[in-house]
């Protein structure tokens, strides 16, 4: 039986396109009777499944159920603990890499090591160069050409830009970027690995609704099969075809996406709970006979055949439905009418005492029930516009009045924005309940404050764990519970659901549904945009507009926008005209740097040896200009990758048993490190863009 070729990774239709050389591959991945154990729990109790080659499938179940673990078997790290697990061995897989990269590579050169394939060649080639094995090279040539060696650096680039890097962006060190954008990169790597089986764990956690489309679109178009977790339901329908379902130790197979396992679910639930009800009432009747009669001699037998009956029956199990988790706002004392009046307002920060501009111009009204979802690409200002809402940072100029009453909840992006890590759930409310005071008309007894935080899943122990050594979904709990507690009339979230399973996400969906107040929502979760939102906020180029759609609009203008840049830019790079010159002066501000730097022109009336000397002299001019500029570039760059390096410490020394007072150390310093980032990222864009206009 042949196995499966290597893939075409040739760009098509304006991103990469794996196709399977040799057709199709008729080896498949198995499960049977596969127990697996993570310490004395039992993760996976004798399941058993198929998935076929090509297959698209999502992986789902409540945190906690397995599925990561059930990931570590399918790429090798761990081993089943019984059963059966089989997947062909000449799959070449590819997945991310959970690590942090460390490396002053250039960005597309990282991202170019992906292709594991090419890398083998070129040191096949490197080796039979220096030999001098002239058939050992034509035979490498060759096959550096089927595997597209030619536009490999192109595939690179296209799979980094479409992750929302700039083209300027593209020779950056790694080490340049914040984690967010480090495993941006991880992920294009993956992607650029030919495969033959992609495993993808939570791949949109890092991502904008911008890229998050372009990755489905990719994803669509991937002939391999697909292991994929995501907490994503719209990301998961758009782009799996087959859902597994972990639960109570069992791995359940569906056909269909997400929306139709929810389907085929709820109808197996009911169909269960049909059976189990009739097999209790069977089990009544057999009991009830057994019990009047096994006394009698006369029916002594019959009785008998009773019990053997009883014994044989195979039990349905009764339905065991988790609990949902489930909240809901609490009224707002009062809801002001307008809730903010914005006029002529410009948002950005401050640097060394000198205001940036990101969106200026800025008139808007918020009104009471108002749902407002605040749409736009990462770095075009969402979040600033949401923090200064929220008072966290100022306002630069302009007015922003606030309706009399205005009790903003907010929910920031960073959940360590609002928690302090070396303190618990428990000491949190306590603060709070504390800082409301009696008018609030909230209970703060220390019982009644657990009693709350149960309601939030924070039971037993795990209200006085510190906060810094929980999850990103527990963080993001306590954030919500924080919230609900000051009954606010206008909820700021900013990316709530970035670490919330979809029940969380759901029960969060629910909830504002029901909340009388004012949302105003960013967020990369199409399917909370459209349960909770009903008019949208463009924030792009500078303005804040309203955006005359929905999100399937949305959507297409998003891949249309993507396609007319890319044309853009590509002719703008290789055409000085006039007309060229001023299509790249629409782009967005991020994106202008695509256009290529033309070479300078002749001025007429000199000579060849008098141009050439006013053109070394136009370039000792920009040399001087930018010598500084590039010096404290490099400086601001290695002081960014040593506080990483710094945080990551202090992050493994908080998940560790400290004294109180060190942790409160760490804490601080931790957030010390985070807004010391922030300023040198705002000074990384300032000295990037002085020294393109420099060029």
């Amino acid at each position: 039986m042949a196995g499966c070729a290597p893939f075409d990774t040739r760009p098509e239709a304006g991103g990469p396109f794996y196709r399977s050389l040799s057709g199709h591959c008729f080896f498949m991945i198995n499960l049977k009777n596969v127990t697996l154990r993570r310490g004395t729990k039992v993760l996976l109790d004798k399941a058993s499944v198929t998935l076929n080659p090509g297959e698209k499938v999502g992986l789902v179940g409540r945190n906690g159920a397995g599925k990561s673990t059930l990931f570590a078997l399918f790429n090798g790290t761990l081993t089943e603990d019984g059963g059966d697990f089989e997947m062909p061995r000449q799959w070449r897989m590819g997945q991310v890499a959970q690590n942090m990269p460390e490396t002053d590579q250039a960005a597309s050169d990282f991202v170019l090591e992906g292709d594991t394939l090419l890398a083998d060649l070129r040191q096949r080639l490197v080796a039979a160069e220096a030999s001098g094995d002239g058939m050992e090279m034509a035979h490498v040539y060759t096959d550096l050409a089927d595997a597209g060696d030619h536009d490999a650096l192109p595939r690179a680039e296209a799979l980094i830009l479409g992750l929302g890097f700039r083209v300027d962006e593209l020779n950056n060190p790694v080490n340049s970027f914040s984690g967010g954008w480090r495993m941006r990169l991880q992920l294009a790597r993956a992607l650029m690995c030919p495969s033959d089986i992609l495993i993808l764990d939570e791949p949109t956690n890092h991502l904008d609704l911008d890229a998050l489309v372009w990755l489905e679109a990719w994803l669509q178009r991937y002939a391999g099969t697909m292991i994929v977790i995501s907490h994503d339901r719209e990301f998961l329908d758009a782009v799996t075809d087959v859902t597994l379902h972990i639960d109570h130790a069992k791995l359940t197979r569906y056909g269909g996406n997400y929306s139709a396992f929810e389907i085929l679910r709820a109808q197996q639930m009911e169909l269960q709970q049909a059976s189990f009800a009739k097999q209790q009432d069977k089990i009544a009747h057999l009991q009830k006979f057994i019990t009047r009669f096994k006394a009698q001699a006369s029916k002594a037998k019959q009785a008998q055949s009773r019990v053997k009956a009883l014994e044989r029956m195979e039990k349905v199990a009764p339905l065991l439905a988790d609990a949902e988790f489930t909240f809901g706002f609490k009224e707002p004392n009062n809801l002001p009418n307008p809730m903010l009046a914005i006029s002529e307002a410009s948002f950005g920060y401050v640097v060394d005492d000198t205001p940036k501009s990101i969106l200026q111009g800025v008139s808007k009204s918020v009104l009471a029930g108002q749902r407002i979802g605040i749409l736009g690409a990462n770095g075009q200002g969402k979040s600033t516009l949401v923090k200064t809402i929220a008072r966290t940072m100022p306002l630069l100029t302009g007015t922003l009045t606030e309706g009399k009453g205005l009790n903003i909840g907010y929910f920031a992006q960073q959940e360590l924005d609002v928690l302090q890590p070396q303190d618990n759930p428990l000491e949190h409310m306590t603060r709070l309940a504390r800082e409301l005071g009696p008018g609030s008309g909230e209970p703060s007894r220390e019982q009644d404050l657990r009693n709350y935080l149960g309601t939030f899943n924070f039971t037993g122990d795990m209200v006085k764990q510190a906060v810094g050594t929980m999850s990103g979904g527990e963080k993001a709990r306590l954030v919500l519970a924080m919230i609900v507690w000051q009954r606010p009339n206008l909820l700021l979230l900013d990316e709530p659901t970035n670490h919330l399973d979809l029940a969380t996400r759901e029960a969060l969906s629910m909830a504002l549904n029901e909340f009388e107040g004012t949302v105003m929502l960013v967020s990369h979760d199409r399917a909370l945009l459209r349960a909770v939102c009903d008019e949208f906020w463009m924030v792009g180029r500078g303005k804040v507009e309203p955006f005359d759609g929905d999100l399937d609009d949305y959507q297409k203008y998003l891949l249309e926008e993507s396609k007319r840049l890319r044309e853009v830019a590509k002719n703008a790079a290789r055409d000085t005209s006039p007309t060229a010159q001023t299509a790249a002066a629409e782009l967005p501000a991020p994106l202008v740097v695509v256009q290529a730097v033309p070479a300078a022109s002749p001025t007429p009336g000199l000579s060849s040896a008098e141009q050439r000397k006013l053109e070394a002299q136009k370039r000792q001019q920009v040399a001087a200009q930018t010598r500084p500029l590039k010096r404290e570039l490099e400086q601001n760059e290695q002081r960014m990758a040593s506080i990483e390096a710094e945080k990551q410490q202090l992050e493994r020394l908080l998940t560790t048993p400290l004294p109180l007072a060190e942790m409160a150390d760490a804490g601080r310093r931790l957030k010390a490190l985070a807004e010391e980032v922030a300023r040198l990222e705002e000074r990384w864009l300032e000295l990037t863009q002085q020294l393109e206009t420099c060029v």
